[in-house]
């Protein structure tokens, strides 16, 4: 086995505990301690990450060269100074997490970019889904869910440890979020989704990360270079015959904005076409986190390699 295949297992042997075992520890501080206290101790984890996460480095390294590379923009290329920014960016991001957590992020805090009128469909009779990234901060959407039309917003996740999530979201106030586990789409995971959508709640994926345990995917122009996307949220779509929209939650000038954008009416295919269908909305949706992507440079949050894996 290779040392990227170790390295690239290790990762996803340990992603799942340390992410549950992280935010239980977080949602204690927000109670116990406040942000005053966690922001140094938050920002001195990101800080060692930095300096002894190399794979990390590299893969923030390589992100903003594509990104440079692909708008021409020289301001872009990566600097030693620019990277380090990326991860305190992410610091930055757990702290506004541990915020909307804690109920501390209000509506009025949020600028809501929606030229496309979605929030009034927020409470229509059936729901639709929210196709989001690791750019910014989706944490934010619960803004949408908990402060603005009390909509309920399933959140579909691959890890196993949804239901011992859904308790910390529970004991921290959120009663308009929930988890559900999708790892794979077998008939009853489809029919509690279609049973939710037809009660009028809203489905949330994110659409730029392939599951670590496997799944299927496509590779489409992302930056200029190939990358993996998975199909899963575009299959669900057409699979559960909703609309299809775009959720982008950036920090602009020291205040979230949520983009909220219709993408496709219905998904949908002839025999024989499927993969065809599903690889030409992936590709359009690389465009549109691209075109985001340039809007807050320093806030893309995938820290491994993206182009070209496994």
């Amino acid at each position: 086995m290779s040392g990227l295949e170790r390295e690239t297992r290790h990762w996803a042997g340990h992603r799942e505990r340390g992410s549950f075992w992280l935010m239980k520890l977080t949602a204690w501080g927000v109670k116990v301690l406040g942000r005053r206290f966690l922001s140094p101790v938050l920002h001195g984890i990101v800080l060692y990450f930095f300096l002894f996460g190399r794979r990390a480095r590299h893969a923030a390294r390589e992100y903003q060269q594509r990104l440079a590379d692909f708008s021409a923009r020289p301001d872009l290329i990566p600097t030693q100074r620019s990277v380090f920014a990326q991860f305190m960016a992410f610091a930055d991001a757990l702290l506004d997490k541990l915020d909307v957590w804690n109920g501390k992020l209000c509506l009025e805090q949020i600028e809501i970019v929606d030229p496309g009128g979605l929030r009034s469909q927020l409470r229509g009779e059936r729901g639709q889904m929210l196709v989001g990234a690791h750019l910014g901060n989706l944490e934010v959407c619960r803004a949408l869910a908990e402060l603005g039309e009390k909509v309920t917003m399933n959140v579909l996740v691959h890890t196993r440890h949804a239901e011992r999530f859904n308790r910390l979201l529970g004991e921290a106030g959120a009663t308009n979020l929930r988890l559900i586990q999708v790892s794979e789409l077998d008939p009853g995971v489809m029919l509690q989704l279609s049973e939710r959508l037809d009660q009028g709640e809203w489905l949330a994926i994110a659409g730029d990360r392939v599951p670590l345990h496997g799944g299927r995917q496509v590779n489409v122009d992302f930056l200029g270079r190939p990358a993996a996307f998975p199909q899963g949220p575009w299959l669900l779509a057409g699979l559960l015959k909703c609309p299809l929209n775009l959720i982008f939650c950036l920090k602009r000038d020291g205040r979230y904005q949520v983009t909220l954008e219709p993408f496709a009416d219905q998904v949908s295919w002839k025999r024989g076409e499927r993969d065809a269908v599903i690889a030409e909305w992936v590709r359009r949706y690389a465009e549109r986190l691209a075109c985001h992507c340039l809007q807050a440079p320093r806030q893309w949050f995938n820290f491994y390699p993206f182009w070209n894996t496994p």
